[in-house]
Order: C-alpha cells, then structure tokens, then sequence
C-alpha cells in the first residue's frame, strides 16, 4: 500500500509545492508565503535576539524566561538537549514571537513533563519536540496539560514541531469558546507536524482520553496541513459547534475510534442562549490507514457536519478501501473555506511526503520520530497508556554551539537553517 501511493512522485517536485506551508520557504531574502491561515504573521520579526543557553526549566537563559520576555522576539538555541518542564508547563502570553528550533546543534530540543501553551497573537513555533508524558502521575489523578495548545490565540504557526504523549490534546486550539469567534483562537496553521500516541489509560481525570487535535467551538479558520497522527483514538482532528477551517494532505494512521470529527454534543449547549452551527470544512488529499487499534470500518470523516471533500483516500489494514464519510456529513458542493496560495498535494503523493518531511528535524530526527515513521510504513504500532510503554522519556547530553547571528538578514538565515533540516 505504502509504495503504491508513492508511485510516480519526485520529491523535489513535492518539496517545491509543500515547503513553507505555514511557514517560510526560503524563496528570496525575507521568504515566501505559502498556504495556511494565519501565516503572514510577522512573529518575532525585527525584533531582539533571545538566545537560549541553558536546559534548565526556568531562570536566565532557559526556554520559559526566553517565551516569558515581553516585545518582539526571536528566540534562537545555543544549546540541544532535553528541558524537563518539571509539571510546569510554559505560557506564552507576550505577542510578536518567533520561536526557532532549527537554530539549536543537533540533536535539537525536547521538552518533557509539561506543554506549552500560547495565549498570545503572532506567534510562530518551528522545529521543537514536545513530549508531555505522565510525569509519575497516578491514573485519573488530574494532570492533564496539552502538548502545545493555543487559548484565545490568533495569527499562530505551530510548523515542523513534534508533539507526543499528551495527556489531553497533543496540539489543540481554544479559548472562551461560547463567546463567538472574536474570543477564541482563529487564524491558526497546525503544519508538517508529528501529532501522535496521546496517553489513553493515564493519568486525565476523565480517564480514557488519547486525542490528536482539538478544534474547539467558535475557532475559525484553522488549518491543519501536511501532519501525522499516529496512535490516536479520536480527534485526528475535530472541529466542533462554529468552526471552519481546512484538512489538508495529513496521514492519520493507527486512529482507535475515530479520524476526522466534525460535531456538536447537544448537552454542551443545552442552557447557552444559541442554537450551535454545524463545523464547516474543507477535507482534501488526506489519507487514512486502518491499524491494529483501528475500529472496524472506521470511516474518515465522521460524524455531523458541514463538509466539503476531495481527493481523499482511506482504506484498512489490508489497503482495502473503506468508507469515507459515516454518519450526519453533509456534504458541501464548494469549498466553505480556503487559504490564499494553498495548493494541494494529490492525495496518492501525500503518504510518501509526510514520512519523509513531517515533525521536528526530519532529517536529524529523535529516535521517537523515527520509530513513529517505522510503524507507520511497517503498519505496526499501538496506543499506548504510558511513555513507558515505548521507552520512557528521552535523554540526551547537553551539547553547546555559539550563534554568530546575522541580524540584517535574519529571515534568509532561519530559512536556509529549517531548509537544511526539511
């Protein structure tokens, strides 16, 4: 199945239309934008250089006080290795950020035992792995952070970053969400990230609980473009009550119960003075692939909403072809929402490019992402409960590189770092 769909495609060709989706492809001096929502975001531009020094979870010279600083910045590695967030997860609530992964040595940086969350507009992340973890806690016992999450955010890229181990969303949008979409997050772009084993038997107070990405009620214009999901159960992803946004050309391998949601539980709205709106979004050149978790017949997109599909593919363990809607979708004649420059990948070429490009540091990747990678073209894999159930937390020894930093041409520079790793 796996060559089958890869058959016919260069990749430079590929690489040529996809690089930049939700962030800067390296095209000119101050690069180009391509796709996504949110994306002309300037993030840090133009403003101080922040270099993180340390591995530290907080204090000078470490990540939080760098994400902590207020004004324009862009914060840039001096240092790779794992930061043990020690069950204090980080806030970005200062506006103008460009957070720069690709600038640290390899192996580049982990973030472990929290997530970040951003509360703030005009942010952009690229290049960092989160993997959230357990943290020691006991099953239902209440720690429950996301691996990266926006709140009331807008004008936000969250580009080439691996999120795992969550034990709420792995990568999510919010906020105030009965307030109307003014309140919430909007203008969002999720792309060429690594979105995968959400902690099922954990420790969130619900229980039960592995999510991809939660689209939450009144976030508008998201894009969720050119990412992995991997190990789920639900919310590969899911839009809720008001949303509208794009799903483009992502690989959602191994879903437990669900892929792609579009709905609105009626008793979350029962005593609010509004009657909730179907999601409305566009579906176009995604593929799904049944693993062993996979509820039998699983469809791609299910299971009330408004959808507009296109060029998609879904089949079962066996590449079989399964059904591609289930449930209330109504099905849209004309695409709800798109991105000015958007160009979708033919959906028989998706498979190959996200392998080869999704999550932090492709091609220095962790030995997560590459045993992620290896299952999905293996079909092997599984849910897990617990980062102890793959190997525990990663650990690495600290490694240290001065940056000579060229301020007048900082946009080429970042380009030409993230190109190198793409």
């Amino acid at each position: 199945m796996f060559e089958r769909l890869c058959m016919g495609w260069h990749l430079p060709v590929v690489a040529a239309i996809l690089i930049g989706i939700g962030g800067w492809s390296g095209a000119g001096e101050a690069g180009e934008r391509i796709g996504g929502f949110g994306t002309e975001t300037q993030g840090g531009r133009g403003g101080r250089i922040i270099r993180v020094t340390n591995l530290r979870s907080e204090g000078p010279g470490s990540l939080r006080e760098a994400l902590s600083a207020g004004g324009p910045r862009i914060v840039v590695f001096e240092v790779a290795g794992v930061i043990d967030l020690a069950k204090k997860s980080i806030s970005i609530v200062e506006p103008f950020l460009t957070v720069a992964g690709q600038t640290a040595p390899s192996p580049g940086i982990t973030v472990i035992r929290g997530g970040i969350s951003i509360l703030a507009y005009d942010v952009r992340i690229e290049h960092i792995r989160v993997r959230v973890g357990d943290a020691g806690q006991g099953k239902r016992s209440g720690w429950e952070p996301d691996g990266i999450g926006t709140s009331a955010a807008y004008n936000v890229v969250v580009d080439h970053c691996s999120i795992s181990w969550a034990v709420d969303e792995n990568l999510s949008a919010s906020g105030p969400r009965y307030e109307g979409p003014q309140k919430t997050s909007r203008n969002i772009t999720f792309s060429n990230c690594i979105i995968a084993e959400g902690l099922n038997d954990s420790s969130h107070g619900k229980g039960r609980h592995s999510k991809g990405s939660l689209i939450h009620d009144n976030c508008t214009n998201i894009a969720v473009i050119g990412n992995l999901y991997a190990h789920n159960v639900t919310r590969n992803p899911y839009f809720k009550a008001f949303t509208t946004g794009v799903v483009v050309n992502n690989v959602i391998y191994n879903p437990g119960g669900a892929a792609i949601q579009v709905n609105w539980p009626a008793s979350e709205w029962r005593t609010k003075a509004v009657q909730p709106e179907n999601a409305k979004i566009s579906v176009v050149g995604n593929v799904m692939i049944h693993g062993a978790d996979t509820r039998e017949g699983l469809a791609l997109v299910s299971s009330k909403g408004d959808v507009y599909m296109e060029d998609n593919i879904a089949t079962d363990r066996e590449g079989k072809p399964v059904r591609l809607t289930s449930g209330a979708i109504r099905i849209l004649e004309n695409k709800p929402v798109w991105p000015d420059g958007l160009e979708a990948l033919p959906a028989d070429k998706t498979l190959e490019y996200v392998a080869r490009h999704a999550g932090a540091r492709p091609r220095d990747r962790d030995e997560v992402d590459k045993r992620i990678i290896r299952e999905l073209r293996e079909k092997k894999g599984r849910i897990i409960d617990s980062q102890e159930d793959v190997g525990g937390y990663p650990t690495s020894e600290p490694k240290r590189r001065k940056l000579v930093v060229p301020p007048d041409k900082m946009d080429a520079w970042l380009a030409r770092l993230a190109a190198e790793l793409e």
